[in-house]
């Protein structure tokens, strides 16, 4: 079998190939050649990227295997999310990988722009002594305004306290309590641009965030105030930004990041007090390095079709250690539900019960919706698109939580109801040290069967030689029975047979048992496909 594809389209860490392992095909290409690049992703399985090649709608549709883009970074500026999630394909990124290297960059600004650094150094290597000229201010005692208290906001805030700077901030999105346990007074974005000495921006770039330092609120800063932008460009309006420098009514920046990129010429160049760098927020050795191998490990995710913690188009985030094993379990427990149901049902409930509930569950409804849904479409069912499959035709999907289950210690149920009304339904728990899946319901009958990769569910009308027979036809095809169970409410009233064997049984076996016993429903699952 042919390894799975995985095409580099920029100069990455050496360690990102060491990280994917020997199990891909490793392939090479320049994603910023447009044309190199279209012809490059036709038949691989994943593409890694940084920020120069464009991962759009044209280049995601020319790509018909591709399963997965990682960018080794964080902006993802260069990849169209939304076309990659109608076409099923996962995008990660490494959201911690810069966080440290990002932080201290614009530490590093901020200093070199409170101490002329910048223009000290410039002058000096031309021949000019000016110590008078460059004349600083401290750091100690001034009010730092800190523009988002993300994690690299809190990281930058955390370094610059122990300048003796006051930490004020804005982030609409954190509590006042969380900031105070952390030093930092939470302020509106007007009462910091009136106080703060130093503004350092850590946002997003949203529709929201665009031109959020621009005119109107320069005119609202301290005459002595120094803007740090290393965050993206475009939040911090640049030509607002030299109006305001021209005119005395900033007195520097830091700046890393700019509308458009790359940007060799820019009117905020002209000022001494303006230390430029070209985008190096993430570019350091270490960052490379741990967002080309976080990458790595999220596309063997991808690619083996687990769950991904940082697709940023997934359900899911950070899955607790618990819920972990639940997920190939819920996964199964949908394909079965697809297997008895034999249709998409109307409602589908992802009922999750016992001490598991104590964590986010949330993926574990994902799961159950993948498997759901894999032998339904002829398309690849992912993490991804699987919602995207139930919208589509118009299953309504919900999760239910219980802390209680008084049969076991936790409890997955994929219960559906169909066209007409019937309600289909099975459960399966994960038993001792091991995490053995099993089976303990279909429908109101109990049973206690280990998932195998070859399973079959037969009702019938309870009789003697019933059981003989299904052994005597499978017998005579060659297919093992590796565990029965038989449930039954009464003697002689519905009986379930649930069967699990050793390899897949022919459908004409299959529809000749059910007329040799008058089987009202015979299904079969093969989960190993």
């Amino acid at each position: 079998m042919s390894k799975p594809v995985v095409l580099i389209a920029e100069e990455l860490s050496p360690a990102t190939v060491d990280a994917l392992g020997p199990d891909f095909e490793i392939r090479h290409a320049n994603g910023a050649d447009r044309a190199e690049l279209l012809s490059a992703i036709t038949d691989v399985d994943a593409i890694l990227v940084r920020s120069a090649t464009k991962v759009d709608a044209e280049a995601i549709a020319a790509a018909h295997k591709l399963k997965v883009v990682a960018r080794a970074g964080v902006g993802l500026d260069n990849v169209d999310v939304s076309a990659a999630t109608k076409a099923g394909v996962m995008v990660v990124n490494a959201p911690t990988s810069n966080i440290v290297t990002a932080a201290e960059l614009a530490c590093g600004l901020l200093i070199s722009v409170a101490r002329n650094i910048a223009p000290a150094n410039a002058a000096l290597k031309q021949g000019e002594w000016k110590r008078n000229k460059y004349t600083g201010v401290e750091l100690s005692e001034k009010t730092l305004g800190v523009v988002g208290l993300g994690r690299i906001g809190v990281l930058v805030a955390q370094r610059m306290s122990a300048f003796g700077m006051k930490i004020v901030a804005y982030d609409p999105y954190v509590q006042p309590a969380r900031a105070a346990q952390m030093g930092v007074k939470l302020l509106s974005l007007d009462e910091l641009l009136e106080v703060a000495d130093f503004i350092t921006v850590h946002l997003p770039k949203t529709p929201e965030t665009i031109g959020l330092i621009g005119e109107e609120a320069l005119h609202k800063v301290k005459p002595t105030v120094r803007i740090v932008n290393a965050a993206r460009g475009g939040i911090v309006d640049e030509e607002a930004l030299a109006s305001a420098l021209k005119e005395g009514r900033v007195s520097g920046a830091g700046l890393d990041v700019y509308a458009k990129e790359p940007c060799t010429d820019s009117p905020l160049f002209q000022f001494d007090n303006v230390v430029a760098t070209p985008h190096l927020g993430a570019s350091t050795d270490e960052a490379q390095e741990k967002a080309g191998i976080a990458v790595a490990k999220s596309v063997r995710l991808a690619l083996a079709g687990e769950l991904v913690p940082d697709a940023v188009n997934v359900q899911g985030g950070v899955i607790a250690e618990d819920v972990k094993p639940g997920l190939p379990l819920a996964e199964k427990l949908g394909r079965i539900f697809t297997a008895l149901a034999g249709e998409v049902a109307a409602r589908l409930d992802v009922e999750v019960r016992g001490e598991i509930t104590q964590h986010d569950v949330k993926v574990l409804e994902l799961s159950a919706l993948k498997g759901v849904f894999e032998d339904v479409v002829d398309e690849t069912v992912s993490y991804v698109n699987a919602p995207l499959f139930a919208q589509e035709r118009g299953v309504e999907v919900r999760l239910t939580t219980s802390s209680e289950s008084p049969d076991h210690r936790n409890l997955v149920t994929v219960r559906g109801t169909l066209s007409d009304g019937q309600e289909v339904s099975v459960s399966g728990t994960l038993a001792g040290p091991k995490h053995i899946q099993k089976v303990v319901a279909v429908g109101e009958d109990d049973v206690d069967l280990v998932l195998a990769n070859h399973m079959a569910f037969l009702r019938y009308t309870d009789r003697p030689g019933v059981v003989g027979t299904i052994g005597r036809i499978l017998g005579e095809a060659g297919v093992n029975i590796a565990g029965m169970q038989v449930a039954r409410a009464a003697a002689g009233g519905e009986a379930l047979v649930v069967l699990t064997v050793d390899s897949a049984i022919p459908a004409n076996v299959l529809t000749e048992i059910a007329e040799e016993i008058g089987a009202t429903s015979a299904r079969q699952v093969n989960l190993e496909a």
